[in-house]
């Protein structure tokens, strides 16, 4: 089930609002609790029910092996489930997602011929095993409380971040589902959760769908681009996945405030780094920090030295490469950000008296150039992009990329307001126009959480809400995914 679909909106999250605080009303909490995970388990197998059996199964295992190590005070017991716990979740992961790459790679190195399963990725399955080996390495220290398998299921299955995250410690959110304060519905809550929602919404629907359509008329026709239109889509899809991922992270937050529960910052204007370092520190803030405590201070971290610093800072790249997809791309565009990290601390640029408009433009020009790796089908897709981008010569955006626009509702719009000779005679200008605006918005305003931290709920707010929600819901005629589900 999708956020930006109208059985969501208008009858499972209302339904969930109601059910949830009913029954904390009548004094049920667990069956408040239980209600809660059985419609997040509608939510995640809604569209393939065979996605719902794995992840029961996944939650049954880790909670099995997380209660043997919590309940067990031998050592040698408690490390031998860890690392059960270890490989069942890697396992898991590496068949659905990583089988027919490495199979792929090995028949292609090894010219053999062995089959490939062509398994179809259950949806958020990185996400949740990432939260759950979080869970039973944390079981493994000791940092565990006394949970139930009620509260730990619907730690898991929450679903607001159970596709796309932010990837949620246990001891951020079951402490939330046991504080009584938040059983029943406050208002301040429920304003600014339906506002970030409408934010969320509006940014998914209206911008990054919007910039879809560039985005893959330039990808399904990258041999017809000059230069122009090549930079045009590559700082399209930039701002599409900065939309689409900001819109599903406004949503997911959002709506944990309308249930009474906080959910962790993922997701904090990241356009406005001045570095790709600080652009990881705003970028996918939850998975930033899964491998900072993780996978890079256990491999030691800046403790050893510069060198095995920078080592690090390489190895947690190409695993968050891998993470994102089974493809050489992903791999490729990990290994970009690496290097442009390991540089930063090998050369210091911040030394430099530089402008910071100058630096924040030159890391959005950096990750620019890597999202084209991103989105790409292939390395060599991303190739000929390139030499296009710079080969291409200059000259007018392509046809096809301005005709996009003019079925748009809103350019209908400004025809009937008498812009259309305008229009006609510029037919590039809402291109440019909407892709200005898009950057201006990413490098000048407020993110969701600075605005709502603090948001009066007046007539105003009230009339930006309803007329975003409104303009959104006209907009559903193409319900599309959230990039990050494919991930």
């Amino acid at each position: 089930m999708l956020f930006n679909s109208y059985i969501f909106i208008f009858l499972f999250f209302p339904l969930t609002l109601i059910g949830y605080y009913g029954l904390n009303h009548a004094g049920h909490h667990k069956a408040a609790l239980a209600f809660l995970t059985g419609m997040s388990m509608w939510f995640y197998g809604y569209n393939n029910i065979h996605y719902l059996y794995l992840l029961i199964f996944s939650i049954l295992i880790n909670f099995s092996i997380s209660y043997v190590m919590n309940h067990t005070g031998r050592k040698p017991v408690r490390l031998g489930f860890l690392w059960l716990g270890v490989l069942v979740n890697i396992g898991i992961l590496f068949y659905f997602k990583y089988f027919d790459f490495f199979v792929e790679n090995f028949n292609a190195a090894f010219k053999t011929h062995l089959a490939l399963l062509h398994l179809v990725l259950p949806l958020g399955i990185s996400f949740y095993t990432f939260q759950q080996l979080s869970y039973v390495i944390d079981s493994y220290k000791g940092e565990c409380g006394s949970y139930s398998f009620l509260e730990y299921a619907a730690y898991v299955s929450f679903f607001p971040q159970l596709i796309a995250g932010p990837i949620v410690y246990h001891s951020e959110l079951i402490p939330q589902f046991r504080d009584a304060r938040n059983w029943k519905p406050d208002f301040d809550n429920l304003s600014k959760g339906l506002y970030a929602f409408a934010l969320g919404l509006a940014k998914k629907v209206l911008v990054a769908d919007t910039f879809s359509k560039i985005v893959g008329i330039g990808y399904g026709s990258i041999p017809e681009l000059n230069s122009s239109s090549a930079f045009l889509v590559m700082v399209c899809y930039s701002l599409q996945i900065y939309f689409d991922f900001s819109g599903y992270c406004d949503m997911a937050y959002g709506m944990g405030y309308m249930l009474g529960l906080k959910l962790p910052v993922n997701f904090n204007s990241p356009y406005k780094a001045d570095s790709i370092s600080a652009f990881w520190d705003r970028w996918h803030m939850t998975l930033t920090r899964f491998f900072t405590k993780y996978v890079y201070i256990p491999l030691g971290g800046n403790r050893k030295g510069k060198m095995r610093t920078c080592a690090n800072v390489l190895v947690v790249f190409l695993i968050s490469g891998l993470w994102h997809g089974a493809n050489w791309t992903f791999i490729l565009w990990g290994a970009l950000h690496g290097l442009a990290s390991v540089f930063e601390r090998l050369v210091p640029i911040s030394s430099l008296k530089i402008p910071g408009f100058i630096k924040t433009g030159v890391t959005f020009l950096l990750v620019t150039f890597a999202w084209s790796l991103f989105r790409a089908e292939s390395i060599a897709d991303a190739l000929l992009l390139w030499s296009r981008l710079f080969h291409g010569g200059l000259g007018r955006l392509y046809q096809p990329i301005t005709d996009s626009f003019q079925d748009l509702t809103e350019i209908s719009f400004l025809y009937r307001a008498g812009l259309g000779g305008i229009i006609s005679r510029f037919p590039y200008l809402p291109v440019a126009a909407f892709t200005a605006a898009s950057l201006l918005a990413c490098f000048t305003m407020q993110n969701t959480q600075e605005k709502t931290a603090d948001l009066k709920f007046t007539n105003r707010t009230l009339l930006t809400a309803a007329g975003l929600m409104f303009w959104s819901i006209i907009s559903l005629s193409e319900i599309s995914e959230f990039l990050y589900f494919n991930f």
